[in-house]
């Protein structure tokens, strides 16, 4: 980790919902969601919020040997947003506690704010933590 890693830092992320983001598709073969609406599902929500949490600490580790993955999401999902809708993400990183990262998370789709909430992630050292995944591979 650098030492730019602090509390305080912030981060906008955009990005347009495409078709295949919606709830229908979020798992094919699951046949009540094929009759749900064609809006913005919440799983993709989440991983969209990573996303913007793991592009603002890029710049701020020693990428990619040093990653990060999700512990906690704490995020509500407010309004319904359809494909093409555009949506910004603000991220802060409110607390560095050692390989502990916490952040506020917010977003809008430009009509509607979407998501609120906090987010948790953990610094890894990706060798370490996929020779851990192939033990665990390996036992079962």
């Amino acid at each position: 980790m650098k030492e730019t890693l602090q509390a305080g830092l912030t981060h906008e992320f955009k990005y347009t919902v495409p078709d295949n983001k919606t709830v229908p598709n979020i798992y094919p073969e699951a046949e009540a969601f094929q009759v749900m609406p064609r809006v913005f599902a919440t799983g993709y929500m989440v991983a969209l919020m990573e996303w913007a949490c793991i592009d603002l600490l890029k710049t701020h580790l020693d990428w990619p040997q040093e990653q990060t993955v999700g512990t906690h999401v704490n995020l509500s999902h407010t309004a319904a947003t359809p494909p093409g809708f555009e949506i910004t993400v603000n991220v802060e990183l409110t607390e560095v506690a050692g390989k502990s990262l916490t952040f506020a998370i917010t977003a809008s789709d430009g009509v509607d704010q979407i998501t609120d909430g906090s987010h948790q992630r953990f610094v890894v050292d990706s060798t370490k933590f996929n020779d851990r995944l192939q033990k665990k591979i390996d036992a079962a």
